[in-house]
């Protein structure tokens, strides 16, 4: 099959941007989207002209590294997958396919479609981690968790940042990203005595970063590749009203 691709182009954050169209590709329906545009690469190369830039590790759906819109939608049609587990069976011969990077100011275009995410690393880095001592790895049931808050906690931390749920928000916010960082360390015992300074440090830093706030699209629910759903935004909510009231108290 052959399809039409229309890929942006930009070299450089400071420089104007346009879509560049690759007609007649041609392409497995077993190739993954981004064994496609290895594909278009190559023949650049060969040509002698400057590949198409993106972001790439694994191509397991693990890292997070990959990442665009695809025909408007974060990671493109597939549910629950990333760019490298988009295969072309999901589209058809003859189809046109737009390809540009993540939409946000947070995450300024270092060249075509690669996109700087060091916010996220950032917010992070404001709170993201536990520093308290809290000893070694303990044996299995030592410290019993309940299974739903065990279950919670390790369903946020599925999250691997790859930035979907900003570019799919209308607000380009990172509430998700955000609270599913904060929860995961939150939920377990491990992460209490930093609880309230781990959700104030995070929120400020994404505020500062520029993310816009949430007005509950739930387009970051859809767009996730892992399902990590709304409910963590809510549950941030709840831990950053309770972190404010702490710090007014004292």
């Amino acid at each position: 099959m052959k399809v039409t691709l229309k890929v942006w182009r930009q070299s450089g954050p400071d420089a104007e941007g346009a879509f560049e169209t690759f007609t007649d590709v041609p392409v497995d329906p077993a190739m993954s989207f981004l064994e496609m545009l290895d594909t278009v690469n190559v023949q650049l190369e060969a040509e002698g002209k400057e590949p198409v830039v993106f972001d790439h590790d694994c191509r397991e759906g693990i890292c997070g590294a990959c990442g665009a819109v695809v025909n408007g939608l974060a990671h493109g049609p597939g549910k629950r997958s990333t760019l490298c587990q988009l295969h072309l069976r999901s589209f058809n011969d003859g189809d046109e396919i737009t390809v540009e990077p993540w939409r946000a100011s947070a995450f300024p275009v270092v060249r075509d479609l690669m996109v700087d995410r060091s916010s996220f690393d950032r917010i992070i880095q404001a709170g993201g981690y536990v520093s308290v001592r809290t000893g070694s790895a303990p044996d299995g049931n030592a410290m019993p968790i309940g299974k739903p808050v065990a279950d919670r906690a390790m369903e946020a931390a599925t999250c691997i940042g790859c930035g979907a749920c900003v570019a799919a928000c209308p607000n380009a916010s990172a509430m998700l990203f955000t609270s599913a960082k904060v929860s995961h360390l939150g939920l377990v015992p491990q992460g209490q005595a930093e609880r309230d300074s781990r959700v104030l440090g995070m929120v400020d830093q994404m505020d500062a970063e520029g993310f816009g706030g949430c007005t509950n699209h739930r387009e970051c629910e859809a767009a996730c590749p892992k399902g990590i759903g709304v409910e963590y935004i809510a549950q941030l909510n709840r831990d950053l009203v309770r972190a404010n009231l702490g710090s007014a108290a004292k």
